[in-house]
């Protein structure tokens, strides 16, 4: 199997983050956007103001790679007039992919309506471009049930409000890799809440974000049924070694 066709190789973090400077950080981006051209992986996912950067890159060497982007990242509480400017800017930069925060404290706190309606708006400007949308539900904050319930309440929004043939550009994804766990629990994806996508996001289609390390857990996962992996060691998966990113 081909796994490089399903890994999204994956850098998020700003300068400060990477305790790098603005110039080092940049460095590091496009050794990963060049790596993805490279390896053949499916995309290469940056924050929003590197779009620009990988479009040049991968133009330049008329690659196949496509370019995804976070929107709202990492907490997701950004308003919907803000993560709808975001996105329109990551669009016109040339963004593939459209990776939003789902506002899932609202979702907690009971905002059933403010949910929904950035759910509906989100997705609909991404289809509208012709680009693929993925809502992020950080599976790490949330309880069993709350997974269940976020998955089937998107899925629910996207087969009202749009026809089936756009099911498949529209994805569940678990998580940022940026939410802080308590005791060193699990911040990415896991066997039992992918499990729990998949029974309650479907037809649509399951990002796992975060977590997936080694080449057998990324088989694993596509087993299960997810279409896309998010990891910052996607050529160390690809090739069958450990990963030893964080995410």
């Amino acid at each position: 199997m081909n796994v490089q066709h399903y890994l999204d190789s994956t850098y998020l973090k700003t300068p400060d983050q990477a305790g790098l400077s603005i110039s080092d950080n940049t460095k590091v981006v496009a050794g990963f956007i060049q790596e993805a051209i490279e390896e053949g992986f499916k995309l290469i996912m940056i924050r929003p103001d590197m779009v620009k950067l990988a479009d040049e890159m991968i133009n330049e060497a008329n690659s196949k790679v496509t370019i995804g982007t976070v929107i709202g990242f990492p907490e997701g509480t950004f308003s919907l007039e803000e993560k709808l400017k975001e996105a329109q800017q990551a669009i016109e930069d040339g963004a593939d992919d459209l990776d939003f925060v789902c506002n899932y404290e609202a979702f907690k706190r009971g905002e059933i309506d403010l949910v929904k309606k950035e759910i509906l708006e989100g997705t609909k400007l991404g289809l509208a471009h012709h680009k693929i949308v993925k809502w992020i539900i950080e599976v790490a904050a949330l309880s069993g049930d709350q997974i269940i319930q976020l998955s089937a309440l998107i899925k629910n929004v996207v087969m009202a409000n749009f026809k089936e043939e756009n099911y498949s550009s529209v994805f569940v994804k678990s998580s940022t890799g940026f939410y802080k766990t308590k005791d060193g629990l699990p911040n990415g994806a896991t066997i039992p809440t992918i499990i729990m996508m998949l029974e309650n996001a479907s037809p649509l289609p399951v990002k796992a974000a975060g977590g997936v390390r080694t080449y057998e857990e990324a088989l694993e996962m596509i087993r299960l049924g997810v279409k896309r992996i998010g990891t910052s060691s996607a050529k160390a998966i690809a090739n069958g070694q450990i990963a030893n990113g964080d995410y």
